[in-house]
């Protein structure tokens, strides 16, 4: 058994090729020796192998030994321990638990060497069978490496703990995401900080359908990553409408709170219409999201003007040229256009309404509709009446002097000093 299960002479020399694969290797020998297999792995980390294939050894070991392990459920291989003999829950846990902790010691130290979905799977049958928490940090650890890889499935983690009331292991997805969040940048890219922003947003909104779930978990959850790691909030609204709907008792306050994670500014159109219409939402909370539509608006209909050659070109061509959209983009954008011009106008024949209202419940003043059909506003009337008057006495100071009265008025020439001389 040590030949079958021991690395061919021609992976221990660079000039021959090696297996791809470590399943291979586990074909014609079935090991049943945990001590031995450890013996075995370790013998070929001495031999200078790649921490991959180490891995990929591991990881198609314990899949034999435990189905749970290899993601198929169906799978059931002839060293599995649900087809031994029979015998004690107790006694077969403890064999569990045994296996997990062996695994975890013999893993290769350098990061990546071990899929993260089978370090999950590894970490909720080392939950289940209860191993000791030195072994269970150490698995997070590893986990919260290379995090952006997980499934949502395997994340989905239930809790085995008695003290828990949530179906899921909430708390545990919070630390995996805080160490996570805790990396260098040089460790962790941005690519892999959107696709866990977009995981935990997947995740928050299964959870929140747990009815146990509460406020605190949600929140500190969603707020576990930087503000940047979400291009769009659509997933993390939706997740909150899904908490807001399996929990109708929260209080206005507690919305508010929770409406705090969401960026208005982010939320695509669906999704602000949504919003907009959402009776579950605070006020507060829509009034910000039509206030960033209506901001939106202004910017599309500005670009609309400059599209349109309203404002003058670049004359000196220093802007670099952009890519000629094709028709079909063309064509979506004017619709688009069309439509948020159709809102404005919808919008702003509200405000004139609104402001007429105003102003008849303002002005009291008699004589106000009058002033108004002549298309004369009241606050010129006063002026009107001033200029009026002064015509009037005007004319009635030229009337008095008739032409007549003008010719037999003498003119007098000026009196002279007389002189001394």
């Amino acid at each position: 058994m040590l030949n079958k299960l021991a690395l061919p002479e021609s992976s221990t020399f660079p000039g021959k090729p090696m297996p791809p694969t470590a399943e291979c290797w586990f074909d014609d020998a079935c090991i049943l020796d945990m001590d031995y297999f450890v013996k075995t792995i370790s013998g070929i980390k001495a031999k200078g192998v790649r921490p991959d294939l180490v891995g990929s050894i591991i990881a198609h070991y314990a899949s034999k030994w435990l189905p749970d392990l290899s993601g198929n459920d169906t799978e059931k291989g002839p060293m599995s321990l649900q087809e031994s003999s029979p015998e004690s829950v107790t006694v077969s846990w403890m064999k569990k638990r045994f296996f997990v902790e062996t695994l975890v010691g013999i893993l290769p130290p350098e990061r990546d060497s071990i899929p993260c979905n089978f370090l999950l799977r590894l970490l909720r049958t080392a939950n289940m069978v209860g191993v000791e928490p030195s072994y269970r940090a150490e698995m997070e650890k590893r986990i919260s490496w290379q995090l952006d890889q997980a499934s949502l499935k395997e994340l989905m983690i239930p809790s085995f703990s008695h003290t828990c009331g949530t179906l899921l292991d909430v708390e545990l997805v919070i630390r995996l995401v805080k160490r996570f969040a805790s990396l260098d940048e040089g460790t962790r890219s941005g690519i892999a900080v959107v696709k866990v922003a977009k995981l935990v947003d997947s995740y928050l909104a299964e959870a929140a359908l747990d009815t146990n779930l509460s406020l605190e978990d949600f929140i500190a959850l969603g707020a576990a990553l930087p503000s940047h790691a979400r291009a769009m909030d659509d997933g993390l609204y939706r997740a909150i409408d899904t908490y807001l709907k399996a929990h109708s008792g929260v209080s206005k306050q507690d919305r508010k709170v929770l409406c705090r994670l969401i960026d208005s500014r982010k939320l695509s159109p669906e999704a602000s219409l949504h919003a907009a219409q959402n009776e579950r939402l605070p006020v507060r909370a829509v009034i910000q999201v039509l206030f960033c539509e209506q901001s939106k608006l202004n910017r599309h209909v500005d670009w609309s003007g400059s599209f349109n050659g309203t404002r003058s070109p670049n004359p000196a061509g220093l802007e670099a040229p952009v890519r000629c959209m094709s028709k079909r983009e063309m064509n979506a954008q004017q619709m688009e256009i069309k439509k948020l011009k159709e809102e404005l106008l919808r919008v702003q024949n509200q405000c004139v309404a609104m402001q007429m209202q105003m102003e008849k419940l303002v002005d009291k003043k008699k004589g106000f509709f009058r002033w108004k059909k002549l298309g004369i506003m009241p606050s010129l009337k006063s002026s009107v009446s001033v200029f009026e008057k002064i015509e009037e006495e005007r004319e009635a100071n030229f009337g008095r002097q008739t032409p007549i009265d003008i010719k037999q008025k003498p003119v007098r020439p000026p009196k002279w000093r007389k002189s001394m001389s």
